[in-house]
Order: C-alpha cells, then sequence, then structure tokens
C-alpha cells in the first residue's frame, strides 16, 4: 500500500519541515518489511478566493482531483474522531490486508476542509479538538504514520500498554 500526505499550504524550510521529513523517512525504512510504501508528500496551493466557504471548495477540488483511484482517505479535521495510535495503525493494516494499494492522509488550510472532502473520506480524524499550526500538524501525521509502521512490524518504538 502506498502511503501519501495532501496537504493545502506550503510548509517552509525549517526544522519543522527537517523533524517531518526525518519521521516520514524513517516510515519508509521501516514500511518496506510490512507492504508500506511511499510516504509521498504533496503540497497543495492555498486559494486566493475572497470568501472562506470559496478556497475551501477550490482547495476541496484540487485535493479530491489528485486522489489517487479508489484510495483510502483519512480527513484531519477537529470534528473528527480520536483514535489511540494502536487503532490508528490496526485500520492502515485492515485496509492494506484488503488489498487497497492507496492511501492519502489530507490536511486541510488556513480555514479547514470543505465538507466534499469529509463525506469522500473513508476515517475523519481528530489530533485533538484543538486548533494547530499546519507545521506541527504535519509532523504528528509524519510521527504517526512512522508509529503506525512499528507497531505494525512489531518494532519497540512503540511502548503502549
Amino acid at each position: 500500500m502506498r502511503i501519501a500526505v495532501s496537504a493545502v499550504g506550503r510548509m517552509k524550510d525549517g526544522p519543522e519541515r527537517t523533524l517531518a521529513a526525518r519521521y516520514l523517512d524513517r516510515a519508509v525504512a521501516q514500511g518496506r518489511g510490512i507492504g508500506l510504501t511511499g510516504f509521498a508528500v504533496t503540497e497543495m496551493a492555498e486559494s486566493r478566493a475572497s470568501s472562506a466557504g470559496a478556497r475551501k471548495g477550490e482547495e476541496a477540488r484540487a485535493l479530491l482531483a489528485a486522489l489517487p483511484e479508489k484510495a483510502v482517505v483519512i480527513a484531519l479535521d477537529e470534528r473528527g474522531r480520536s483514535l489511540a495510535s494502536e487503532d490508528f495503525a490496526e485500520r492502515i493494516g485492515q485496509w492494506r490486508d484488503m488489498g487497497r494499494s492507496d492511501l492519502v492522509v489530507i490536511i486541510g488550510g488556513a480555514d479547514g476542509l470543505d465538507e466534499t472532502v469529509r463525506e469522500r473520506a473513508d476515517l475523519v480524524l481528530s489530533f485533538s479538538p484543538m486548533t494547530w499550526p499546519h507545521q506541527m500538524v504535519r509532523i504528528m501525521v509524519a510521527e504517526q504514520l512512522y508509529r503506525a509502521t512499528t507497531i505494525l512490524s512489531g518494532h519497540p518504538y512503540h511502548r503502549g500498554d
């Protein structure tokens, strides 16, 4: 299963980008033996429309148009469902075992995600009801994808109960 992150906005060079890349590089290395590949990041341009609704709509069209056919979609949204890392990893493993070829984690822009993205998602996931800076969300996604690979492969990085 190829895994990708599709994010609205560009993350500037700096320590946050470096940390996110480090976790994704680790996920690539750990994922090889368990059928998880890719871990690519695609950055979409932020919309310049005049209203929040129009911006979300334009961004949604771009995000959805870039999805591989029949991809599993995880949309990050503060109104989504919270999952423990083990449950997140288990879901990824189940989709992989079902033969799903692509999984895309979507991170919206400053205005959030349009309803069409949430409706298309197989899972609407929340890291917290709090609002997080885009850079932190990218790092948390990368780390949780790496953690999922370690859980699925039995690596000791994840030491949950």
